[in-house]
């Protein structure tokens, strides 16, 4: 059940989108989310002061997804995944260099099937991708542009990202002067449970709890020396975010959509799909 700051919340955006005389059904919402995403592939733009480098992280198996040949180049609406979340970035004027990090001997196939046939703008390298995500992060940020004051980390397996919604994270912390970083994320919808070896052992207040997606933006000197000084102690971290926590770092939350999934099973393949696919018609 919602808390009542949660509806009142929602009831005041509803309010505030009508006042502007906005349709806030769900079907002009979907429409709206499909029409940025193709966008997107004809919106590439790069600022001649532009300060963030992206790095996409391609580089995973996809054990679980179960498809063979992995889930980077699986076509979403006739175009390899990777494409459309390279497109997002590319659609981004704050984004100078884009860096794919993916497995060394797939370097040449994925540039072939999810760059080269598009007119993309920003500058695009390869990074071969190592045997953790943490790794595959590190040696994006080699091969990144030291130039660039900021790096936008990204899941190459979240192909829906909104461009609106990478520039408002990367301002985020660019109007936060005491911030090391901003990620992406959205509010806990679900009541969460504390289980203990198959038993509920408690019920924590769900509204301190948020699902964390990418991208997630960082000054790129305190995610540099994050990123050494996780990789000389041994430390693993789930996201980026949390090697710059273990320093003391502080790091904003930027509400992001529910429709930024990642890829990650094959049911979720069916709600991109869902998603896209209807913008054909």
């Amino acid at each position: 059940m919602e808390t009542s700051a949660q509806a009142q919340k929602a009831e005041s955006r509803s309010q505030n989108a009508e006042s502007q005389g906005r349709d806030t059904s769900p079907f002009a919402y979907a429409e709206k989310v499909r029409q940025d995403l193709f966008a997107s592939f004809s919106s590439g733009v790069v600022a001649k002061n532009a300060k963030t480098v992206a790095i996409i992280l391609a580089g995973g198996s996809g054990q679980r997804f179960g498809n063979a040949g992995g889930k980077q180049l699986v076509e979403i609406a006739g175009r390899p995944m990777l494409s459309w979340s390279i497109a997002a970035f590319d659609a981004v004027d704050d984004i100078g260099q884009i860096v794919v990090v993916c497995p060394p001997s797939r370097a040449a196939e994925y540039r072939h099937a999810a760059i080269d046939p598009f007119d993309f703008v920003t500058p695009i390298v390869m990074a071969p991708s190592g045997g953790t995500r943490q790794e595959s992060a590190f040696s994006g940020l080699e091969y990144a542009d030291e130039a660039f004051e900021f790096v936008a980390m990204h899941d190459g397996a979240r192909p829906l990202i909104a461009p609106e919604v990478i520039s408002h994270t990367i301002n985020t912390l660019k109007g936060s002067y005491d911030a090391d970083g901003a990620v992406v994320a959205t509010p806990a919808v679900d009541t969460l449970k504390i289980v203990d070896k198959g038993v509920i052992v408690g019920t924590p207040d769900r509204s301190v709890f948020w699902n964390v997606q990418t991208p997630q933006v960082f000054r790129s000197g305190v995610y540099r020396r994050a990123q050494a000084a996780a990789m000389s102690e041994g430390f693993m971290g789930t996201d980026d975010a949390s090697l710059i926590e273990r320093l003391g770092g502080k790091v904003l939350v930027v509400e992001g959509k529910r429709d930024n999934i990642k890829l990650t099973l094959p049911e979720d393949f069916f709600m991109m799909s869902a998603i896209v696919d209807t913008a054909k018609a």
